[in-house]
């Protein structure tokens, strides 16, 4: 075997050359930090007062528009309405359509006096004409007996003097030819109107 060769680790006076760059790269981003903070130390005023006047000018806006959408939720005029007129409404036309479908042949004259109390406007012309010529004569003549009870009701639009009501109801129907009463389901779209201050039926319309 050769025999073993020792080493040994000598010192040299080289420069370091790995020292340089960092030094460089330090004094580069040292000399870029100082540039930053100056420029920085003179903008905190001038952007803090755009980003204030920006915000506030956002949160009036936002008041604006919430305080508009409030007003209009809560004070257009078809809420201008509390459970009481609702309730009222919906009776005044529930109880027109009963005396509307509703008559005998032996109280003729009072149930159609009873409708009318519940109807205005042209459909008041148009509802005397209606019985008159139509209704009356063929319930003389075959003792028609009509009788209609509402199922239930909905308030579909609300002003302060109008008002309009989904109903659905029942019509029992029977006659000399037919004793055996006869039952049909529909709905009916009822507009009222106020005058003074009580809700009269001015359209009755199927729906």
């Amino acid at each position: 075997m050769s025999p073993k060769k020792s080493t040994s680790v000598v010192d040299t006076d080289e420069p370091d050359v790995t020292e340089k760059p960092e030094a460089s790269r330090t004094g580069r981003f040292s000399g870029l930090a100082e540039r930053v903070k100056k420029r920085s130390s003179r903008t905190p005023d001038k952007w803090s007062g755009k980003i204030g006047a920006a915000v506030l000018t956002l949160i009036v806006v936002a008041s604006l528009s919430i305080l508009g959408g409030a007003f209009w939720f809560y004070y257009r005029p078809d809420r201008a309405v509390d459970a009481a007129a609702a309730k009222s409404a919906i009776a005044a036309a529930s109880e027109g359509t009963i005396a509307i479908l509703s008559y005998s042949p032996d109280t003729l004259d009072r149930d159609f006096s009873t409708a009318r109390s519940h109807l205005t406007g042209d459909f008041l012309s148009y509802y005397d004409q209606f019985t008159q010529q139509i209704v009356a004569p063929a319930a003389k003549q075959k003792a028609v007996k009509t009788t209609a009870v509402v199922l239930r009701s909905a308030l579909t639009d609300f002003h302060p003097d109008s008002a309009t009501v989904l109903l659905f109801i029942n019509q029992s129907t029977q006659s000399r030819d037919r004793p055996e009463p006869s039952t049909t389901s529909s709905s009916v779209l009822v507009t009222l109107t106020k005058a003074d201050g009580k809700w009269l039926i001015s359209q009755f319309n199927p729906a």
